[in-house]
């Protein structure tokens, strides 16, 4: 994602350095993607992913597409089977212990 944003739109941030002040738990920033918009409330899942993907100049269609009520809960329950089927990553299972 980082090389399709040109214009430098996008604030990426790792949580895994530890570095920062966050309102949200890091186990919970593990467990879902997240993002805000400009101003906007925090975004989880596919609702963070379409607000990022609107930021980048070639994925804003998808990220407008994904504005609507329908697609989003779709997506949503793409979501969760996706995040049932992956493996945890290490940082993931430090955080069950």
């Amino acid at each position: 994602m980082r090389r399709l944003d040109r214009d430098a739109a996008v604030n990426f941030i790792d949580i895994g350095t530890g570095k920062g002040v966050c309102p949200i738990d890091r186990s919970d920033l593990l467990n879902r993607f997240h993002a805000r918009e400009a101003n906007g409330p925090m975004l989880s899942g596919p609702a963070a992913f379409a607000a990022l993907w609107r930021a980048l100049p070639l994925l804003r269609p998808l990220g407008l597409i994904a504005r609507h009520a329908a697609i989003l809960a779709v997506l949503e329950q793409l979501y969760r089977l996706f995040l049932r089927l992956r493996p945890l990553t290490p940082a993931q299972r430090a955080c069950i212990r």
